[in-house]
């Protein structure tokens, strides 16, 4: 079984993203989930990107890319949108990195913004909805592309939807279908990996 770190949205914690590590916990693997907020949870997107935007985004990613200090590095690495920022620097700069899972957000491989080359051997899956407005409309989804293009082991899979937090129940954005399915796919996945 699998050893996944699993890094929230910039909501924060929420009970939503909770539910979803308890649901890889269920399929027996072993899930740890950093509250990079300390506690704080916010309302909407914009509120917690304020606060991330507050502290320092490179900041708020360097701390998320700490917690792995306290565990072994056969990891595979996981985010909710703003938690892709450290699970792909992580997946793609520390040795020993079992596989990645973007959720609604991903980061190019190349240009300035890039953490560099995607790591040999190791297989990442990128999800998000097809008409959402962050995913598709401020380019993560051709990020997405340039990985699956340029990886042996990459896979996206897009959803029928418009919205970003599809996968957190907690939130009224959730997608009881489409979370069913990205549940089945990640089980899948860390089950191979």
């Amino acid at each position: 079984m699998a050893e996944v770190l699993l890094f929230h949205h910039a909501q924060g914690l929420t009970a939503g993203v909770r539910a979803f590590a308890d649901d890889l916990r269920i399929a027996g693997h072993t899930v740890h989930t950093p509250d990079l907020f300390d506690g704080r949870t916010f309302r909407n997107i914009d509120e917690g990107v304020a606060y991330i935007g507050d502290i320092g985004f490179d900041d708020m990613r360097e701390k998320g890319v700490r917690v792995a200090d306290e565990l072994p590095p056969e990891l595979v690495y996981a985010g909710f949108s703003f938690g892709v920022l450290p699970a792909q620097k992580l997946a793609q700069s520390r040795p020993g990195a079992r596989g990645a899972l973007l959720l609604y957000s991903c980061l190019p491989i190349s240009g300035e913004w890039a953490f560099g080359p995607w790591p040999d051997g190791v297989p990442v899956q990128i999800h998000g909805m097809d008409n959402d407005p962050i995913f598709v409309g401020e380019g993560d989804i051709d990020a997405a592309r340039e990985i699956v293009e340029k990886v042996a082991d990459a896979e996206l899979f897009l959803y029928d939807g418009d919205q970003h937090y599809f996968a957190d129940s907690s939130l009224p954005s959730y997608d009881a279908d489409a979370t069913a399915l990205l549940t089945r796919r990640v089980i899948e996945f860390l089950n191979r990996v």
